[in-house]
């Protein structure tokens, strides 16, 4: 346990493939932002040294963040628990902070073994391999419900936690953040990016943003796009992002005969130049934990159609904010988008909204102090 005096030392620990989705931008940006004062954060990631296409280390580098890389040569390798080990030991470190249901196990074990205070955030579990579903998150929530403290995303998330076993007491609620500094529109920038995307004064630019993944459910999004786009042959719809369904999402456009009107960009560093492109953003996921999607397009000002998925409507009230559907209801989907089109002063006015309640009330800054004060409670600096 840490001292009573000095900032908490803390271990973001995650284990991720590829370059990863939103809790890397929550902990690269919390790491970034921390006050050092109170908080002295390091980043470790264990790295599959088989996933070529691993890229966090690029991303911590331009934070820029205390960062340490630990190699694996598979998903269990041994070898990582003395580096964790030493890692904790050479930092000084007095609190381990998990973020997945690998480092979940590994923050429990390390706190039994070296005495350091273990916390885990919930982002969800998403995963659908029959692996996931059927052990790896059933025994993940069994090891969350023995942690002395858990942040969940959303209030979904800590019902979950609550009904496996996890003391209420236990369970606080903290809702992503966005640095609405980083994320803010410049209308001026919008005829160039419009342009580069071949998008004329009479075209509507739908973008959907997140990876290519079952549960963002982008199949049916197509769906409703094509009925959408027989009525309004001016519609045009960009994917950004990349993962599992990207040929399925391939053949389905081609099916649907989509080619000419939907693209698939695939993964991009910076989503900031394509929202100046889009008039309008969409999430179409049936599970979530607090989108930071939606949080971008919120900062951005680009109106916003989404699914009622997990904490989207702890982001923004229906009608007030965006407009909010029930998940796997296209028929809702596509009337929701007709009236962001048939409405446009109303939509822009939930877009201004939504803007004004990322600078108040979602802002990063206040995320970070939040945690900071969880991880001071924790520590024994209360």
């Amino acid at each position: 346990m840490a001292s009573t005096t000095g900032p908490v030392r803390v271990l973001e620990l995650r284990s991720v493939r590829g370059t990863g989705g939103g809790p890397e931008k929550t902990i690269l940006l919390g790491a970034a932002m921390a006050d050092p004062d109170r908080v002295q954060v390091t980043v470790c990631y264990l790295r599959d040294q088989r996933d070529t296409a691993f890229g966090v280390a690029e991303r911590a580098a331009a934070a820029p963040v205390d960062y340490v890389e630990i190699e694996e040569r598979h998903s269990f390798d041994p070898a990582v628990w003395p580096r964790l080990r030493q890692l904790i030991k050479n930092r000084k470190i007095d609190l381990v902070h998990a973020h997945d249901y690998k480092t979940d196990m590994l923050a429990l074990f390390l706190s039994r073994a070296t005495g350091v205070a273990a916390l885990s955030t919930a982002h969800g579990w998403t995963g659908h391999s029959a692996r996931e579903r059927l052990c790896y998150y059933p025994a993940d929530k069994r090891i969350l419900s023995r942690f002395e403290r858990l942040i969940a995303v959303s209030s979904d998330i800590g019902r979950e936690l609550v009904r496996h076993g996890a003391d209420p007491a236990r369970v606080t609620t903290v809702l992503n953040g966005i640095d609405h500094r980083q994320f803010h529109r410049d209308v001026s920038r919008e005829p160039a990016m419009r342009a580069a995307l071949g998008l004329g004064p009479g075209d509507v630019a739908i973008g959907a943003v997140g990876r290519l993944e079952p549960q963002k459910r982008f199949d049916l999004l197509l769906d409703a796009f094509a009925v959408l786009h027989a009525r309004r042959p001016q519609l045009r719809l960009f994917f950004v992002g990349d993962g599992s369904q990207k040929d399925a999402l391939e053949a389905r456009r081609q099916a649907l005969g989509l080619a000419d009107s939907c693209t698939l960009v695939g993964h991009v560093a910076d989503v900031v130049p394509w929202h100046h492109a889009f008039d309008l953003f969409v999430q179409s996921s049936d599970y979530e934990g607090t989108p930071n999607a939606v949080l971008e397009a919120m900062a951005l000002e680009t109106p916003i159609v989404a699914t009622a998925a997990g904490g989207t409507g702890e982001l923004i009230e229906d009608g007030v904010h965006g407009r909010v559907v029930p998940v796997r209801h296209v028929g809702r989907l596509i009337d929701a988008v007709d009236a962001a089109l048939v409405d446009p002063d109303g939509t822009r006015a939930m877009a201004r909204r939504a803007r004004q309640r990322v600078e108040g009330q979602l802002s990063f800054e206040s995320r970070v102090r939040t945690v900071e004060a969880i991880y001071h409670e924790v520590a024994g600096h209360a």
